[in-house]
């Protein structure tokens, strides 16, 4: 089963960044992410047999969450013209370090890619889109937790694990 740990913003300050995303594509053919999709992924761990599981969960569980920092949608950018984001500001780095750290620690896979916390919105380039986040400035909310997230076959996601 393909793996990552994310935060996922609460149900309302998601629906606020579509209201702005929503208008600024209106009447166009632009295809967004789903906002039940979006997330900020602090570790891909990838491909885990299902009893690797409890490990991994064990090793998440040894991780500090700093419950209480504010985190905000601000801001955006894009990973080439493949991928367009809104970014996300609130001191995500040290979080998603001490989760690799934990993995890591437990000999359990974590990717190594730079950390860039951020919500993938669409997977192409729109100059709207862009220009729309760049701009943007979401409600606040508290770090509450972290989570381990299945990606199943089809596109859902799945929680598995919550701490």
């Amino acid at each position: 089963m393909r793996l990552f740990v994310a935060v996922y913003p609460p149900d309302g300050v998601r629906r606020d960044l579509r209201r702005r995303l929503d208008a600024a594509v209106a009447g166009r053919r632009v295809r967004l992410t789903g906002i039940e999709k979006w997330h900020v992924t602090l570790a891909f761990l990838g491909e885990v047999a299902p009893e690797g599981r409890p490990e991994v969960e064990r090793a998440l569980a040894t991780v500090q969450v700093p419950r209480g920092r504010e985190l905000r949608i601000r801001g955006g950018g894009g990973f080439g013209r493949r991928v367009t984001w809104a970014g996300v500001d609130g001191q995500l780095g040290e979080v998603a370090a001490d989760v690799r750290a934990a993995l890591v620690a437990a000999g359990l896979p974590s990717d190594d890619k730079p950390f860039t916390p951020h919500l993938t919105v669409m997977y192409a380039h729109d100059d709207r889109v862009r220009a729309a986040l760049e701009e943007y400035e979401g409600p606040a909310w508290q770090l509450d937790r972290i989570e381990l997230v299945r990606s199943d076959p089809g596109g859902t996601y799945t929680t598995l694990w919550a701490g």
